[in-house]
């Protein structure tokens, strides 16, 4: 089992910046590969980022792309999204994410674990 806690979300104007953090406790988390997903109410989980076991592969949507980088600690057991430069389009709920093998990042449906999400609002 792998028990994951986002934090960081907040309410914030176009513009600005956040910085997510989901911390892992449980299995080794360097063997895992990690992803953050985003919903709004009414839609599907959407894919934003993901990164592989020791961060030396990332993925992301085209829609953060350029934007948002993923990265991970794994001393720290810790995996980061930060997010510059957000539009209003970014407000979502967003759930980091755990998988074992390194493919079919986009699909959530291959994640093996998810935290509860954080609330991310971004006011025009």
């Amino acid at each position: 089992q792998v028990q994951l806690v986002e934090s960081g979300g907040g309410l914030v104007q176009a513009g600005g910046s956040l910085r997510l953090s989901c911390a892992a406790s449980g299995r080794t988390f360097s063997a895992y590969a990690m992803g953050w997903f985003r919903q709004t109410p009414g839609k599907e989980r959407e894919f934003v980022a993901a990164i592989s076991r020791l961060g030396v592969t990332t993925l992301y949507a085209d829609s953060v792309k350029g934007r948002f980088t993923i990265s991970r600690d794994n001393a720290k057991n810790t995996v980061y999204l930060q997010m510059p430069n957000l539009k209003p389009e970014d407000t979502a709920v967003y759930y980091c994410a755990a998988k074992s093998v390194y493919r079919y990042l986009s699909e959530p449906g291959t994640y093996d674990y998810w935290g509860q999400g954080t609330q991310v609002t971004v006011s025009s």
